[in-house]
Parts: C-alpha cells; structure tokens; sequence
C-alpha cells in the first residue's frame, strides 16, 4: 500500500509541475530546460518495469474521481509535449540544435513504424497531428523520399514545423497544413497514415477515413495502454466491417506502441 500511496504521490507531484509549466509558457524559450527535464523524468516514470505493479492496483480501485485524474494528467503531459516541440524549434531556429531525450526516444522508434508495411520513394504519407518540430516528416522524407502531408489544429504549431522544414528539409517533398482531412485533396491517394499518440480524437477521425482513402492504405496507429496511458491516449475498439488490426508493434522501452490497421 506504501508503494501505491508514493506512486499517486509521483502522478500529483508530476502534475501540479505540468500545470506551472504549461501556464508559463510565453512562446520564448523561458521555462524550456525545466520543462525537458520535467518530460523526461515521465518519460522514464511510464517505461518503468516497477512501476507497472502500481498502475496495476491503481486500476483495481476504478474509482471515477481517479479515472478523471488520469484522463486530465494525460491532457496535461500531452499539452507539456506540444510547448516542448515549440521550445524545440524555437531554439532550432535561433541556432540551438540540441536534442532531449524525449526527442531521442521518439525518433528510436520511427525506424519501424510501419512493420512490413515499408514506406518507399512512390509513397504518400499522412501524419495527423504533426507538431511544431515534425521530426517523423523529415525522418521519413529524407531516408525514403516519400511525399508527405502534415496536418495540425494549432496555427503556431503549423508555422514553427514550416520554418523547421524549411531549415532542415530543404528540397524534401513535405507540406504541413492547418485544415480537416475530408477538406484535404491529398487524403484520397495516400497510401500510408500516421496518427501521433497524443491526438485524443484520432479513433473518431480513423473512423471517419474510412470513405476517404484507398483500399491499400495502411494506418500507424501510436497509443498508449495501462501506464504508458498516462502519457499517451490509449487505443480502442474498432468498427470491424471498417478497420482491422495486422499487426502491434510493442517497444517496453519507448513511450508509445504502435498498432497498424489496413482496410477490413
């Protein structure tokens, strides 16, 4: 019980930081190294083996108090994210380049996203919820020359990833938009989709790809379950006429998983 008591201690303290930190935010790097500190240390609180035994009890006790904690720590850990890819890019474009952890474990696992589902050169690729520092893009762009649309709801976000784009991906075929994907032309002819794991309504929008993509398109689907759910919306049933999953891809040691869908 001891161990369960220090565990909600931890998700309180983690919090009440992301609270402060995300109020301060002032679109200048001010708070930026507290903040990737802060990030870092719950990215290495949700991949900790001994941590799972006290997810486990905590959702034992299906409390509606705490189930609405949860879901708001999540909003909150979500939102620290976006301000840290704006410090990111900030810094970059003011000739800054280093990288944090967060950053590093969330590239480690582009490499395989797509299973055997692999992207080449005649590819076309969607990401929802593409940031302020969108590091799948130029990944992706410049090992496979993809073509690749990024789509975000946030107007500063969508200007920061352009000037990163533009810095970092000169010549690479990546455009980033603020718009919807039934009101995107490029949605009906690409052939693979990547959801970030912090896109709370992603299931609603797969749901609704279903009539505006090809047969062959296969969807990364970035989730987050039992305590890696703290930091990353969790995955859900699909409509089974509509979607079916082909495969999962598990990384204990990396802050989201990925589940691949293909048409039903």
């Amino acid at each position: 019980m001891n161990a369960l008591i220090t565990f909600q201690e931890y998700l309180s303290e983690f919090s009440e930081k992301f609270d402060g930190l995300a109020a301060s935010y002032d679109h200048t790097i001010n708070n930026c190294s507290e903040l990737e500190s802060l990030i870092g240390d719950y990215s290495k609180f949700i991949t900790n083996e001994t941590n799972k035994e006290a997810w486990k009890q905590l959702e034992l006790q299906e409390s509606a108090d705490l189930n609405q904690f949860v879901v708001n720590l999540r909003r909150k850990s979500a939102l620290c994210v976006a301000i840290m890819e704006k410090y990111r890019a900030i810094k970059l474009l003011d000739g800054n380049s280093e990288k944090a952890d967060y950053f590093k474990n969330v590239e480690s696992c582009i490499e395989k996203e797509f299973g055997s589902f692999q992207i080449t050169s005649e590819s076309k690729v969607l990401l929802v919820g593409s940031g302020s520092f969108p590091m799948t893009p130029l990944l992706i762009a410049k090992r496979t020359g993809a073509e690749i649309v990024g789509i975000d709801i946030d107007d500063e976000a969508i200007q920061l990833g352009r000037n990163v784009v533009e810095k970092l991906g000169n010549g690479l075929n990546i455009r980033l938009e603020k718009i919807l994907v039934e009101n995107l032309d490029f949605t009906k002819n690409v052939t693979h989709i990547i959801f970030s794991s912090t896109v709370e309504n992603k299931y609603d929008i797969l749901d609704q790809l279903h009539t505006l993509t090809n047969e062959n398109v296969v969807v990364a689907m970035r989730y987050g379950n039992q305590l890696k759910s703290l930091f990353n919306f969790p995955s859900k049933e699909v409509d089974g006429q509509k979607w079916k999953m082909v495969e999962e891809i598990l990384r204990p040691d990396h802050v989201f998983d990925i589940a691949l869908y293909k048409k039903a």
